[in-house]
């Protein structure tokens, strides 16, 4: 199933899909996003190579706009991009209410704790000044305390 049609199937079977935003990446890097006509102003997506940025209650389409250059532009693990993205779009206006919190989760297949999970990343920084700046320092606590599992099939 290709990410819009599995975007199709969640709105089409959603009463309130008006107010939801969606996006979804696969593993093929194919990409597709929704953004519902009751989502609060200013309220959009982008989508381009292996990604998709989304947002409501945004000040402006700078937010996302700043948020896909950021990602593109930045080199290097995943985690380092979406928080380069991260960075953008706040400073280009981010949340009409302000900040207060942030997230970063990756999941990929097997890469979890001791494998057992597909959660390789999942970090979270709720009521906090600036929580995208607590998000990098707790990424890179959590990166040398939990690294990137050895694959048998892996190059490196």
């Amino acid at each position: 199933k290709s990410p819009q049609e599995a975007i199709d199937e969640m709105i089409e079977a959603d009463p309130e899909r008006e107010a939801r935003q969606l996006g979804i990446v696969d593993a093929q890097g194919r990409v597709a996003s929704f953004t519902g006509d009751e989502c609060l102003n200013w309220a959009g997506s982008k989508t381009g190579e292996n990604y998709t940025v989304q947002g409501n209650i945004l000040t402006g389409p700078e937010v996302i706009d700043e948020m896909a250059r950021a990602f593109e532009e930045t080199e290097g693990v995943l985690a380092l991009r979406l928080l380069a993205a991260l960075d953008a779009g706040q400073k280009a206006g981010g949340d009409r209410r302000g900040m207060q919190s942030a997230a970063l989760l990756i999941v990929r297949d097997g890469w979890g704790y001791d494998g057992q999970s597909d959660r390789f990343r999942d970090l979270r920084v709720d009521d906090h000044e600036s929580p995208i700046e607590e998000l990098r320092r707790i990424y890179h606590v959590h990166r040398k305390v939990f690294r990137r599992p050895v694959l048998i099939d892996d190059p490196n």
